[in-house]
């Protein structure tokens, strides 16, 4: 089934055996507007399973940016933030150590956030295909041994500037010192936290965030009185 944004005009597909019985709308990934789901069109359109073709596995464990971003595929689960209320912040966290995950869901259920753990890379760019997070929590070498060729930062830095301000970066880092702000600039991320800092995460995050925060409320307060918002 092929729909379109009457808000922003995204066209995307979603495969008619992806779409809950009873599903009569969905958020656009781009905009957040509903868009209406026409289920009466597939009625008795059911594919005959001798015409079903399985699917073609590469075996590669390798994801790239364009192919996990380009997927027509429409899975619930990608988006478990559909129904929270609107005044609830979100966090996805991107850490495989289990001491520094353990210190990030601490802090972040205090502060009250509703937390999304990532599998992987993959899984990364399918869930910030369907919905702008508060807060990311990004380990550098998160299921990328390089950190500087990893698909999430690339993700990042591609962004709107509209969308990407609305959205609270935390890189975890072995190779940068905890608040360099220059080198967070560079990264396009809103600070970094080294490993070795890990304790302290808590006191680290906060500041980060009431900053943030209290930048872009001042921003768009300038903006309204400039007629700009």
């Amino acid at each position: 089934m092929e729909i379109t944004c009457d808000k922003c005009n995204s066209k995307f597909r979603i495969p008619d055996e992806k779409i809950p019985a009873g599903l009569e709308s969905i958020p656009c990934p781009k905009c957040k507007n509903r868009i209406p789901i026409n289920n009466a069109s597939k009625a008795g359109e059911q594919i005959p399973k001798e015409e079903e073709q399985p699917a073609e596995h590469s075996g590669k464990s390798e994801f790239s940016f364009d192919e996990a971003t380009t997927s027509d595929s429409y899975d619930a689960s990608d988006k478990p933030f559909d129904f929270v209320e609107e005044e609830g912040k979100t966090a996805l966290v991107c850490e495989s150590y289990p001491e520094s995950k353990k210190r990030i869901f601490e802090v972040l259920h205090l502060m009250e956030y509703n937390i999304t753990e990532a599998k992987n890379g993959r899984d990364v760019l399918k869930k910030m295909r369907y919905h702008n997070y508060d807060v990311i929590v990004l380990n550098e070498k998160f299921d990328n041994p390089n950190p500087d060729a990893n698909p999430i930062m690339v993700n990042l830095e591609r962004m709107p500037m509209s969308t990407r301000r609305n959205i609270f970066v935390a890189l975890i880092s072995e190779r940068y010192r905890t608040m360099d702000n220059m080198t967070a600039f560079q990264k396009s991320v809103n600070m970094i936290i080294n490993t070795k800092n890990m304790e302290d995460f808590g006191k680290i995050f906060s500041r980060g965030v009431t900053d943030h925060e209290y930048f872009y409320r001042v921003y768009r307060e300038s903006m309204k009185k400039a007629g700009r918002a």
